[in-house]
């Protein structure tokens, strides 16, 4: 084939498959076969790579991905991405509406409301008709650039051929996952957990929901993966230099002729008590569409409105976002049963008839304590309300007393351990009952064997929760010193357990005896040290043998250390088993002194500061912006105080850690304010 032919082959099939994929996925039809369309598909990459230069800048090729981006470089947004109030309620919109009227005046004006996708907001920018960029929004003020990633996805236009729009300008937008690609990866995940179980290997982690996995899957390093994972793109603002439109509407209704997609269910409104009504209609209806939502966004529809009513520090005032509140629905109580965590503590979770909630199918949900319990007034068959907390985790919030059945009896919380029947103890100004059998409890004994393996503690990853179960309920390990004990023969006596996957499960034990102090101090599952104290700890008393011998008065004088800690440090020592342990442990050769690691000291620029680190960052992984503040000076600290300077907030920052920052006075900063700190 000569150049010209292939230059005109290009060109041709790179037209046929854009047709075939916009209608497709635009026009929801499908004029060929899919192996046809394979075919086609594969002809164009095959010339492709013979003749590279003749490849187009928006080659429907792109939508494959396959390429490899290590490090996202962080580009600075032309316009802010300004975060909308938030209202929960009807009053707050009108009092909106009432802010609205008073800056405009007499004049006439209309809404467009909007469904509210959850999912991972995205700016578009288009250079010369062409995606140029495609960014996250980051912090608001600079966001990485996941463009390689984002062409993948099939609802976005790689080149614009529409008169109305001018060559520049920007799309802002939402990246979701729908229902269907969630689901379907988590059935791969499963059937992945399974041959690798029978392997020894890490067993992958299912995705929690669709919105973490869309912000996961636009961050990943091969976009070959990404384009498996059927993400969609709403188009929802345009912005340009030179506004060519007078409404919003009208720049929608452009964007959608220009192949964008645009969602159908936002409707034009002339007044709150029509929006009231959007709002009321979408509250249930939501859940029959195909992919997330948590709320309506309301904004002015005339540009010229917008520019007069301007903007606040943090959001638009010509915009509000209205949230829905987590749905309840009422079903039959069936019984109360009683888990025991590794800890000891006991809670009690409600069985219940099943009932849809939130586009879910609801067995069971917390109730998180005996006082809940108590509040709750549970007895037998009672009719309760089931709600979702953050939309994720069922739990009960209430009880239909006049639907409570006649001679019915109370719940009550056990007395005696449900596993072992030891009698359970309370301790004074805690809510938990703990089953203090932390030696003979079953599910104690398995759980601080899955936590020792785990990846932020000993990390081998050869080790699945369903191997440590059948290594306990044979009794080859009883103890996480048993591990270390392990021969070859001891694994291949079990069922679907071959030479490979006894070495892996040998080689991971062995790897993690270089595990630091610190991961070993976490992994023992000693109560109140988490993973941030376990490093304090051992960073401060240095040894195994320093920390053993530590008075309560020393204890407390290491950073974030308090009596609660200290006492229950003391306590673990006092045991001759655990003591007993730590020896075993030694000598099989795990790590109990904390390694000097030579962390450069940049500056002093954040010396006498506290900082609490929650989010997403552009620049850094968390684990790595710890660092960076220590090495000016800085401290990183596990909790919100009154004694903290900054909370450090970057994307999907916990609400909870905001709200407190808030309330006690703490200053929130962005990472772009942190590295002009840090110069």
């Amino acid at each position: 084939m000569t150049d010209a032919q292939a230059q005109t082959t290009i060109q041709e099939l790179s037209q046929k498959v854009s047709y075939y994929n916009e209608q497709y996925y635009q026009a929801h039809s499908s004029e060929i076969s899919d192996y046809e369309f394979d075919m086609l598909l594969n002809k164009l990459i095959d010339l492709e790579k013979q003749f590279p230069q003749f490849a187009l800048p928006d080659s429907p090729t792109l939508r494959v991905g396959g390429g490899i981006t290590k490090d996202f470089v962080t580009l600075t947004h032309k316009r802010p991405m300004l975060s909308l109030s938030n209202t929960y309620n009807e009053t707050e919109l009108k009092e909106f509406d009432e802010r609205i009227k008073k800056l405009l005046g007499d004049v006439p004006y209309e809404y467009i409301c909007e469904l509210k996708f959850d999912g991972v907001a995205m700016s578009l920018i288009y250079e010369n008709s062409l995606l140029t960029n495609a960014v996250t929004r980051g912090d608001g003020e600079q966001g990485d650039d996941v463009t390689t990633n984002i062409k993948t996805i099939r609802t976005i236009p790689l080149s614009i051929h529409h008169q109305a729009l001018p060559q520049s300008f920007e799309v802002r937008g939402e990246v979701v996952m729908p229902h269907d690609s969630f689901d379907k990866i988590n059935d791969e995940i499963a059937k992945e957990n399974e041959q690798r179980e029978k392997e020894g290997r890490k067993l992958l982690t299912f995705l929690a929901n669709p919105r973490n996995a869309t912000s996961g899957t636009v961050k990943m390093q091969d976009s070959s993966v990404v384009a498996k994972r059927n993400l969609m793109f709403y188009g929802y603002d345009f912005l340009v230099d030179n506004q060519v439109f007078a409404s919003h509407e009208q720049s929608l209704l452009a964007l959608k002729e220009a192949k964008f997609n645009i969602s159908a269910d936002y409707e034009k409104c002339k007044n709150i008590a029509e929006v009231i009504d959007f709002i009321n209609r979408w509250e249930t209806k939501r859940y029959d569409l195909p992919m997330d939502t948590d709320g309506i966004v309301v904004k002015i529809n005339d540009y010229a409105q917008r520019e007069i009513l301007g903007f606040t520090s943090k959001s638009p005032r010509w915009a509000i976002a209205y949230k829905y509140k987590a749905e309840n629905a009422a079903t039959i109580l069936a019984s109360v049963t009683f888990q025991v965590g590794r800890t000891g503590a006991v809670t009690p979770v409600a069985n219940l008839k099943p009932v849809k909630l939130a586009g879910t199918t609801v067995k069971r949900a917390t109730l998180h304590n005996a006082n809940e319990i108590t509040r709750l007034d549970l007895h037998e068959g009672d009719t309760v309300f089931v709600q979702k907390a953050g939309e994720i985790i069922p739990q009960v919030m209430s009880v239909d007393l006049s639907k409570r059945p006649q001679g019915v009896f109370p719940i009550k919380f056990v007395e005696n351990c449900p596993e072992c029947h030891t009698k359970l103890i309370r301790k004074e100004g805690e809510v938990a009952f703990i089953c203090p059998n932390e030696k003979g409890c079953p599910p104690q004994i398995k759980g601080k064997l899955e936590h020792f393996i785990s990846r932020k503690a000993m990390n081998i990853d050869s080790l699945g929760e369903k191997t440590v179960e059948t290594f306990f309920a044979t009794g080859l390990v009883r103890s996480v010193a048993d591990l270390y004990k392990i021969k070859k023969e001891d694994i291949l006596k079990f069922d679907g357990f071959k030479e490979t996957s006894a070495n892996n499960i040998l080689a991971g034990i062995e790897a993690s005896k270089q595990k630091p102090f610190k991961n070993v101090l976490f992994g023992l599952g000693i109560r109140f040290i988490g993973e941030t104290v376990a490093e304090k700890l051992t960073d401060f008393f240095k040894t195994i043998e320093n920390l053993q011998k530590a008075s309560l008065e020393e204890l407390t004088t290491a950073p974030e250390i308090g009596e609660k800690i200290a006492q229950s440090l003391i306590e673990y020592f006092k045991d001759t088993d655990n003591l007993a342990l730590i020896e075993d442990l030694k000598n099989a050769g795990l790590q109990f002194t904390a390694q000097n690691e030579d962390k450069p000291q940049l500056s002093n620029k954040l010396e006498g500061k506290t900082f609490v680190i929650s989010g997403v960052f552009a620049h850094y992984e968390r684990d790595a912006l710890k660092d960076v503040i220590e090495s000016h000076g800085g401290k990183v600290l596990s909790g919100v105080s009154g004694k903290l300077n900054y909370l450090l907030a970057g994307e999907n920052a916990g609400g909870s850690k905001l709200e407190k920052a808030e309330k006690l006075g703490v200053q929130v900063i962005s990472e772009s304010h942190f590295l002009e700190m840090i110069g």
